[in-house]
């Protein structure tokens, strides 16, 4: 969750690094820091809690001299959320500056080793033993890039880093090993970067690193090289399309919400040019030279497991392939009978989740297929997988993830329907209305998100003193299940579980009682009659009961909840914003930071 933003220009650098990490505030950090030359003194200040408080100190010095310099937000891993542990950590001599994101898992090791060498670290954090490395191995070098080559090949784990040095002024260098970084090409300018808003005020040209890259710049260049041979890397530069207003509030309160609102363009955007109206079908290109799977593993974490699950009823129903859904941290620590033949889809919405990608190393050293499925262009998913197909949703700011779901839905169908008619099997139901009710959703839904809004409004402050939530779902409603518990969980910070309905007899029906709400997904669907019946069980035993479903429901229940149905399973699209805006209500009205929800990291999980 730890933001970067390193800058070489023309201006006065350090207040282009305060405003860049001001735009990576989303990721949530407890301190902050920056390093830049100030003469021929490498100048550091730290803070703890808010970037308010390092402007203060910044304020008392003369910092518009320098015109390059690093910044860091942090959120800790290693060590309290002090100063002394806030990044950048210089070495011994005080001769280089270095921000980290990522986990640096022997550092005991080499800590030990550099108190051998009579070099103390005098804070608790894996990053100052790197910082000490590049220091210790540039006197040996003399040369920058040769020390920081040196010292991430004794390092293990994941790393972002640049470092900036003071007998190198005016320049960068940066690496990067299953951690996002980014390098920013400027006019006479150039910056690096945690993730693109941090300089999109600056400039929308881009060069995504892989890892085991290193890059140098400073005002007027740019080389990227092999992290060991310090051979030069041809790079493309890319352009970003989205500018910083797709980074902002836009008028509303929170970034979650705004983006759960922003779901009938992101439906839209993911259909542009996927539909071809002359013969009605679904149209991806990129699947094209890929057989249809005649075996099926899902791999993803957190949302994007849910999006899987949902996916698998589409895969299994439509395709007529035999799906599993894994969740990514788990099959890394397995061994999946996976070989050549079996095709993977890797589902991520930042392309940069640890446990994903190493799922998707494990697929491709046994021979399967990769199909990488998420929304940032150039991301790591996006290259290590055979092919990739983008969800197009544009950022998403809120760590809690929702517009990013639905563009999985909505590219998880367009699959779905392609496979199925690659192998012969699509239903001619689907194939007549699948593509028209895809088409149509937008404005339906754009026009339905206002009164869903008010009545989550409504019954979160009816139910804001529950401590725990019942979610039951069944078929592709389960899944959503799962999601709307997880997302309560997350923003509200109230226990919620969320169960297969037909599961909630088998044990979890001995906590119902009338403080122990549960939360029902009953759409007018060919297992309505089923959910139902589970319903009369928990009221049975006095449970309240809030029931998400159609108009025309016969259901009696404590707080009933009109959506609109949608055609089969196109109905799950309109459930899913009510979810979200459930737990966002609740989380609002009880006062949460809705944006930042406490030890939860969206972009790359680490283990």
């Amino acid at each position: 969750m730890c933001g970067i933003i390193g800058y070489c220009g023309h201006r006065p650098a350090v207040p282009v690094i305060i405003e860049g990490l001001k735009r990576l505030e989303y990721r949530g950090y407890d301190s902050a820091g920056v390093a830049f030359l100030q003469g021929r003194e490498l100048v550091s200040v730290k803070a703890e809690g808010k970037l308010g408080n390092l402007e203060a100190k910044l304020a008392a010095q003369n910092i518009y001299l320098a015109t390059s310099g690093v910044g860091h937000t942090r959120w800790a891993t290693h060590g309290l959320p002090t100063e002394k542990n806030a990044h950048p950590h210089l070495d011994a001599a005080r001769a280089i500056a270095l921000v980290h994101n990522g986990i640096i898992e022997n550092y005991q090791e080499l800590k030990k080793e550099l108190a051998a060498a009579g070099i103390r670290c005098v804070s608790e954090t894996d990053t100052e033993v790197l910082a000490q490395l590049v220091g210790l191995y540039l006197k040996e070098k003399g040369s920058l890039a040769e020390a920081v080559s040196k010292a991430l090949s004794r390092v293990e784990g994941s790393y972002a880093i640049v470092v900036v040095s003071r007998d190198n002024p005016g320049m960068l260098y940066a690496a990067r090993k299953h951690s996002p970084l980014v390098l920013g090409v400027g006019v006479g300018e150039n910056f690096l970067a945690s993730d693109i808003p941090a300089f999109l005020p600056y400039t929308r040209e881009v060069v995504f690193l892989d890892d085991g890259e290193m890059v140098r710049i400073d005002a007027g260049s740019w080389q990227v090289m092999d992290a060991v041979t310090l051979a030069p890397v041809a790079k493309e530069v890319r352009h970003i399309s989205w500018d910083v207003a797709a980074a902002q509030k836009g008028g509303y309160k929170h970034f979650m919400l705004k983006e759960i609102f922003e779901q009938p363009r992101v439906i839209a955007d993911c259909l542009t040019g996927r539909l071809d109206r002359t013969t009605g079908q679904a149209v991806l290109p990129e699947l094209e030279d890929l057989p249809a799977p005649e075996r099926l593993f899902i791999v993803a974490c957190g949302t994007s497991y849910h999006a899987g699950l949902w996916g698998m009823y589409l895969m299994e129903q439509w395709a007529g392939i035999p799906t599993r859904v894994e969740i990514a941290s788990e099959l890394r620590y397995r061994d999946p009978i996976l070989g050549p033949g079996d095709t993977v889809v890797a589902i991520s919405q930042s392309g940069e989740t640890a446990d994903t990608l190493a799922g998707i190393h494990l697929a491709k050293a046994r021979g399967a297929k990769v199909i990488g499925l998420c929304n940032v262009v150039g991301s790591t998913v996006a290259r290590e997988a055979d092919v990739v197909l983008y969800t197009q949703a544009g950022p998403e700011i809120s760590v809690a993830s929702t517009k990013a779901m639905c563009s999985q839905l909505t590219l998880l169908t367009l699959m779905a329907m392609a496979f199925g008619r690659k192998r012969g099997v699509l239903p001619a139901e689907v194939a007549t209305r699948c593509l028209p009710a895809l088409e149509a959703l937008p404005a339906e839904l754009d026009a339905a998100l206002p009164g869903m809004r008010q009545r989550a409004r409504e019954l979160c402050r009816v139910y804001a003193e529950a401590h725990s939530f019942l979610y039951l779902g069944r078929g592709l409603c389960y899944p959503l299940a799962l999601e709307g518990a997880l997302k309560l969980k997350e923003i509200s910070y109230i226990h919620a579980e969320g169960y297969a309905a037909g599961e909630m007899k088998h044990g979890p029906i001995a906590l119902i009682d009338p403080k122990f709400p549960t939360f029902a997904l009953a759409p007018l669907d060919g297992l309505y009659p089923k959910v139902k019946s589970n319903l009369q069980e928990v009221q049975a035993r006095g449970g309240k009961v809030i029931a998400l479903t159609n108009p025309g429901a016969d259901l009696d229940v404590d707080h009933p909840w009109e959506v609109p149905a949608g055609w089969g399973p196109l109905s799950t699209f309109f459930m899913l914003p009510a979810l979200q805006l459930f737990a966002y209500e609740m989380a609002d009205y009880l006062g949460k930071d809705v944006d930042q929800p406490r030890n939860l990291a969206k972009s790359v999980t680490v283990e």
